[in-house]
């Protein structure tokens, strides 16, 4: 996503609120899918975990998938480091609306550094005996929930809530890099959709909660200047 394509996708004028009507509420829905889903799958974690990383592992695509699973997150964080460049320069209620996200996914990252240390769960390749395209991650390296892909969804809704045009390209990839780290043999499908949701649900109740004291900070700007 260049600069300019950024302009011609994204017409509303600075200072305007980034946020599409109703996205915040799509934004909520769509974490309490994802929640409800993961504690869906939980029930058949071992079965889904073990037919997922077993056809990935030794096939044509085994090596694409370790690499995803692996550094997939870059394209988002370079993804929302066009949008802060773009931002700053052109629209500095996006900016704002960026960097309250970034609490967020900060806010997120370590609430699922938390949970982690809370459940305790085995990794799922210690503890099926299947195949995996990536080395099982060390004893104490706990599995629930993802923090790939409570990432990637934080950095993916970061990026929606800045340019809501931008979700053609960030949804997939977060869904992906979730995927990835299933199909790599890392994580069981309850572990990335817990992981999905908390990073969906982390960033969007932070741009909530800031959002008047951007408006505020946006309305203050022009005062400022000579």
């Amino acid at each position: 996503m260049s600069p300019s394509s950024l302009r011609a996708v994204h017409p509303r004028r600075p200072g305007q609120p980034s946020v599409v009507p109703g996205g915040t509420r799509v934004a909520w829905a769509l974490g309490g899918l994802l929640a409800l889903l993961s504690a869906a799958t939980s029930f058949a974690r071992d079965d889904l975990y073990a037919s997922v990383a077993a056809a990935a592992s030794g096939s044509e695509w085994e090596a694409v998938v370790g690499m995803v699973a692996e550094v997939g997150v870059l394209a988002l964080v370079g993804s929302a480091a066009v949008l802060a460049a773009w931002s700053w320069l052109r629209d500095r209620r996006a900016f704002l609306t960026l960097a309250s996200a970034g609490v967020g996914v900060a806010g997120a990252y370590a609430t699922s550094e938390l949970v982690k240390l809370l459940v305790e769960q085995q990794r799922p390749c210690r503890a099926v005996d299947v195949q995996t395209v990536l080395a099982c991650p060390g004893v104490g390296d706990w599995s629930w929930p993802s923090n790939h892909a409570t990432i990637a969804a934080a950095i993916a809704a970061a990026c929606f809530f800045t340019l809501p045009r931008s979700a053609w390209f960030v949804v997939p990839v977060a869904a992906l890099i979730a995927a990835s780290r299933v199909a790599a043999g890392v994580h069981y499908v309850h572990d990335v959709l817990a992981g999905l949701a908390l990073g969906l649900v982390g960033v969007t109740i932070a741009v909530a909660l800031l959002r008047r004291i951007c408006d505020r900070l946006v309305h203050r700007a022009p005062s400022q200047r000579p």
